[in-house]
């Protein structure tokens, strides 16, 4: 099994060819935009794309043969995303340009990319640091991403393939439970509290808008020195989400590789289309909004592929509202045990941490992904109490049902 590594490398290009890559980032958006307008919509297909309109992408924007074919297979790949969520595109940004290995090139030996523009090649020395330079060392990578940061500055995302460690056999599972008021909690008692994080994005949304404010109404230097502020302080709240999310993901699979213990996550794909289409205050909509747990997950996979961890996704239903000591969850509909952060079980007692109690659940609902033995979990839909279903309870291996009442 192979590996792909996004490494992002900073470019130290000279005049020249800053103009040369502005002139090929317009380009190729404006060309992606073209085909996104003549090609029907319900179009995916990067090769029917590619049919109808490579000849006028070569002609009318100047784009080279490869750049064209990359235009196509941009188009194509935006449309099969929006339209796995039900939306369309609608249109595209000169911010990045696609590369595969007959129009990209990484030397070693000089840290210089080589990469087509509109007027030819050009090799770009690279301004890379020691991690940079540690996963390219031997590389030969084919693909790459050109692209503008919000703050004016050009990197090459480059794809690098590296094979993985086998994944060793895992001795126990370590649940992780993904939150806001706590960010992760396992179910070896590690925790990582969100109160700084809230606060922080707080501090830099309320700084936003009282800058937004300034540079709509204030005087032209005024709005000036604003928007420049703002252009500033753009990438500040993202990359300190990103920190902390490495920092987590590195610890837990740390002591997962240590304790030869797989990772079991909760499937949370959908949530924040769900959790919008609850009435929210502004506030708790930006919150959730800008809750990086997805990213946190990506982080999680692809560090313990690195480091030969399993990793498993369990189905997130009932692991926040059941008691991982007797499995038992609230007998009437609509109400749960589950109170903010504490958790008081109404069948054996059980008090203690809401968080650390459903990463417990998480963490026995992994077991039977790696064990033979199958699921001690079960749902016996016939057994009713108090006119209301019975929910999911302890099941032995011989099949009888434990009932919590």
């Amino acid at each position: 099994m192979e590996q792909i590594l996004t490494i992002v490398c900073k470019l130290s290009p000279t005049t020249e060819h800053v103009a040369q890559i502005e002139a090929t980032l317009k380009a190729f958006a404006d060309a992606c935009n073209y085909a996104n307008e003549v090609v029907k919509p319900q179009t995916t297909s990067s090769v029917t794309i590619q049919n109808l309109v490579y000849q006028d992408l070569r002609s009318m924007f100047g784009l080279s043969a490869n750049l064209a074919v990359r235009v196509c297979a941009r188009v194509g790949a935006n449309r099969k995303t929006a339209k796995a969520k039900k939306k369309t595109v609608e249109s595209f940004d000169a911010t990045s340009i696609d590369y595969d290995a007959r129009i990209f090139d990484f030397r070693q030996k000089d840290n210089v990319v080589s990469l087509t523009l509109m007027n030819g090649r050009y090799r770009i020395p690279l301004d890379i640091g020691e991690y940079q330079a540690v996963n390219l060392d031997g590389k030969k990578p084919t693909s790459a991403q050109l692209c503008k940061h919000q703050d004016g500055s050009y990197y090459i995302h480059i794809q690098v393939k590296t094979i993985p460690p086998d994944t060793t056999e895992p001795e126990r599972v370590i649940g992780v439970d993904l939150g806001r008021s706590d960010i992760a909690v396992t179910s070896d008692g590690d925790s990582w509290s969100g109160k700084d994080i809230k606060a922080t994005r707080d501090r830099f949304a309320r700084t936003r808008a009282s800058l937004q404010s300034k540079a709509m109404k204030g005087t032209r230097s005024t709005r000036r020195r604003c928007r420049k502020i703002l252009k500033r302080l753009s990438g500040r709240e993202r990359r300190y989400q990103t920190n902390q999310n490495h920092v987590i993901s590195k610890t837990i699979v740390s002591k997962a590789k240590a304790s030869k213990s797989s990772i079991a996550l909760e499937d949370l794909t959908g949530i924040r289309e769900r959790t919008n289409q609850q009435p929210r205050s502004k506030t708790e909509r930006r919150r959730s909004n800008s809750w990086a747990f997805y990213q946190l997950r990506i982080f999680l996979t692809y560090k313990a592929i690195g480091a030969g961890v399993k990793v498993v996704m369990v189905n997130p239903r009932y692991t926040s509202q059941m008691c991982h000591k007797c499995l038992h969850i609230h007998p009437v509909k609509g109400q749960s045990y589950r109170s903010g952060k504490r958790f008081k079980c109404g069948h054996c007692g059980f008090v203690g941490d809401a968080d650390s109690n459903g990463s417990m659940n998480i963490a026995a609902l992994g077991v039977p992904v790696n064990a033979l033995e199958g699921s001690i979990l079960s749902c016996n839909l016939r057994r009713t109490y108090q006119g209301y279903y019975k929910p999911p309870l302890y099941c032995e291996p011989s099949g009888e049902t434990i009932s919590g009442g």
